[in-house]
């Protein structure tokens, strides 16, 4: 059978063997956690605490501040410190609920359910809402909203994002290796809000055992299917994970739901089966903690709000001092200037490299080798909206479809003469989307 895929894309080095490996390792944080009330897509949460209050583990202490919106529950029990603005990863100053632990992780009393299968789709919706899950694949956005597209009854796939392909990280791989039930079980749950919808779990075939797991889970259920994709960068991205599995494609004015696909990534699914099935709230998660200067690369289950800086300290700290720290991949991640800020809902790793080989390339002339094109899972010209981006030419940047950028990296990365065609991009989309929205 034909491996799955799309046109374009790279094979950068992939790291995974630091830590694919090993298996899931908790982690209890130590000081104060940091609960940024921002860590979704749409209006922020809004503190229902105040200082002085003593906190228990799976507490709201953030309730959702509209529809596109998720409330925040503090992971650990302890006493609300303050709520003031703290540093997040992208460098932005959130407002955040601290909160001192008191090591005693007591934890409230959830509402779990002995058979899903008795909840009404509109129960399910409620209790994913209620738990806090967000997109835990980077993007952050709300569950409940993406599970309740216009008309249901157009759904024909739920695709679970099993592809991981950033380089270096393993933690939805050991999901898959550890606790594929609870992934399968999720689907199953999100199929019950589509009558019409198969699932589809999508997977790279650089993890067979994680497909022979997934197989085999499944090999009764008529409903899902596994389905193999060729190992290539950014083979899960939204765009592409569709096109690969379903043949449909979708631009940057649709939605997946417009294409008749809703999809979530392993750890998200997980989530909405801790959510529905056993009343959980998101407030933890898996972090792969790797790079070539960790003494101990390691994929972590991290209590939400714990410092960065205490996931180095548990990873056994620096072999030598890294010159570039990312929290996330290093294709679509953020570069680090602090280790002290929290991990939130969408922090799926932290990368310690010992050389910074980018800040040592040197842009030169472009040579029009086409290397971008060919590379490019947009099929757009990153050589000519790079140009138009610098030359502030925003009007001609979206009639060459400047706006159908996915923002991978792959053209940046291939290019030759070593220019930051992806940044200059994705400062444009960003001046036009936002120009946009004046209008």
């Amino acid at each position: 059978m034909s491996k799955l895929s799309f046109t374009g894309g790279i094979h950068p080095y992939d790291g995974k063997a630091l830590s694919m490996e090993l298996p899931i390792r908790d982690v209890l944080p130590k000081g104060e956690l940091v609960y940024p009330v921002s860590q979704h897509i749409g209006a922020p949460a809004v503190p229902v605490v105040k200082k002085g209050d003593r906190v228990l583990r799976g507490q709201l202490i953030a309730e959702a501040g509209g529809f596109v919106s998720a409330p925040v529950y503090s992971s650990v029990s302890g006493t609300v410190k303050a709520i003031e603005p703290r540093r997040v990863v992208t460098g932005d100053s959130v407002d955040s609920i601290i909160i001192e632990n008191d090591e005693m992780y007591e934890e409230v009393q959830y509402d779990a359910v002995d058979d899903v299968s008795t909840l009404t789709k509109e129960e399910i919706i409620e209790r994913v809402k209620k738990a806090g899950v967000v997109g835990m694949g980077g993007a952050g956005f709300p569950t409940h909203v993406k599970l309740s597209p216009k008309d249901p009854g157009a759904i024909e796939y739920v695709i679970a994002n099993c592809a991981e392909c950033e380089p270096y990280l393993t933690s939805d791989y050991r999901r898959m290796i550890e606790e594929p039930e609870k992934l399968v079980e999720g689907l199953k749950i999100m199929l019950m809000l589509f009558d019409n919808a198969k699932g589809i779990l999508a997977v790279e075939d650089n993890k067979p055992k994680a497909i022979a797991k997934l197989k085999r889970l499944t090999k009764n259920d008529p409903h899902i299917l596994v389905k193999t994709l060729q190992t290539k960068y950014p083979q899960g991205a939204e765009r592409q994970l569709i096109f690969a599995t379903t043949k449909r494609a979708i631009n940057s004015t649709m939605l997946p739901a417009d294409a008749g696909c809703i999809v979530d990534n392993v750890d998200t699914v997980v989530a909405i089966y801790n959510a529905v099935k056993n009343g959980k709230p998101l407030m933890e998660r898996i972090v792969t903690v790797t790079g070539d200067c960790i003494r101990k690369p390691q994929n972590f289950r991290v209590h939400t709000g714990m410092m960065y800086s205490e996931l180095i300290e548990e990873a056994g700290g620096f072999k030598v001092e890294p010159e570039k720290i990312v929290s996330g991949g290093p294709m679509m991640g953020f570069g680090l200037f602090d280790l002290n800020v929290p991990t939130t809902k969408t922090a799926s790793a932290l990368l310690c490299i010992a050389k910074d080989d980018v800040s040592r390339m040197e842009t030169t002339a472009c040579i029009n080798c086409g290397r971008c094109l060919e590379v490019c899972p947009g099929r757009v010209m990153p050589r000519k909206l790079a140009d138009l981006a610098e030359k502030g030419d925003f009007e001609e940047f979206e009639k060459f479809n400047g706006l159908e950028c996915c923002e991978c990296g792959c053209c940046s990365y291939v290019c030759p003469a070593k220019r930051p065609l992806t940044q200059s991009i994705k400062s444009a989309r960003k001046i036009v989307l936002a120009n946009k929205k004046k209008k």
